[in-house]
């Protein structure tokens, strides 16, 4: 018979099933990606407020993904390091941290989804309606976006963390590297059919809203440069999509690989993996990405260092 704790405030998580011998050199890869995703994200925010020539609606609607990437690595990652240094049985964490650690990944997701969806309908405005841009791209209208990217994201996670919260807990054993709300409701022995169709209705509304913006987007932005001559300016409107569909992609086929591993249990040590590359990987490539592709920010990078080389001549 199960033995049941009730209530309790100290949780147990399971974390990944490292050995000793690869305990260290997963450390250090966990490590340098976390010190690679803050030093180059802060760096791209930094750089945006710096440089007059990137306050433009597109490279300050870009900016949510950096902060977001720290907010959502520095919750999750710093808790994950000293737990791979720590045996599984001394993997404790308090009810309060583990629903703030929820909170925030759930965050992190929902707001990756929301912040590339404002950032499509500016690439929208930009190559479908290029006279009117500066008209409605604002600074005002900046700022409503990026306020409704994390207001929906806020009020959506809330709920889904409130039904959760509710519930009282009969186990103590978080079968996760760190905390979500499918962690947390399992926990339970109450029903959770209630958390079970938010569940669901949240995601499917949250992807669907999601890849619909993005589909009907780029169609639209596909026609008006098939029916625009100018060779030029498709060029110049296909790089700036292909980098921002690249990062969708990217974060898309991530947070799909985890939903589809959570559907074959005797795989849970690779969803356990992939649900930490989900926060990793998309952090660390985004601003890789844009710094690649953007124009401004190459130029900007190259007038920093041209300088710094003078200035030991001098």
């Amino acid at each position: 018979m199960e033995n049941y704790t009730y209530n309790s405030f100290t949780l147990q998580l399971e974390g990944l099933k490292i050995t000793e011998m690869s305990m260290y050199p997963v450390f250090f890869f966990f490590f340098f990606s976390y010190l690679m995703i803050i030093l180059a994200n802060v760096g791209i925010v930094i750089l945006v407020f710096m440089d007059k020539n990137l306050h433009q609606p597109m490279y300050l609607l870009f900016c949510n993904l950096p902060v977001n990437d720290i907010l959502g690595n520095s919750i999750m990652v710093p808790r994950l390091l000293a737990d791979t240094l720590r045996p599984p049985s001394e993997r404790l964490i308090s009810y309060y941290e583990c629903a703030v650690q929820a909170f925030t990944t759930h965050m992190f997701g929902t707001t990756t989804h929301t912040v590339l969806m404002i950032m499509a309908f500016d690439r929208y405005v930009a190559i479908c309606n290029p006279l009117r841009y500066a008209a409605i791209m604002t600074n005002k209208m900046v700022v409503k976006l990026t306020v409704s990217a994390w207001g929906v994201a806020f009020v959506l996670v809330g709920i889904l963390l409130g039904l959760t919260i509710r519930l009282n807990r009969c186990r103590t054993l978080i079968t996760n590297p760190f905390c979500d709300n499918a962690s947390l409701f399992k926990l339970s022995c109450e029903s959770v059919f209630i958390n079970n169709v938010y569940g669901l209705t949240f995601t499917v509304v949250l992807f669907t809203g999601s890849i619909g913006s993005m589909v009907i987007t780029y169609a639209k932005i596909t026609v008006v440069c098939l029916m625009n001559k100018n060779k030029s300016l498709n060029s110049k409107a296909m790089k700036t999509c292909s980098t921002h569909l690249f990062v969708y992609l990217i974060m898309l086929l991530s947070g799909m690989l985890i939903i589809i591993l959570h559907r074959f249990p005797q795989y849970s040590d690779y969803r356990k993996l992939a649900a930490i590359l989900f926060h990793i990987v998309p952090g660390s490539l985004n601003p890789i990405i844009y710094g690649v592709q953007s124009k401004e920010i190459r130029r900007f990078l190259s007038q920093k260092f041209q300088f710094r080389k003078v200035l030991p001549s001098l």
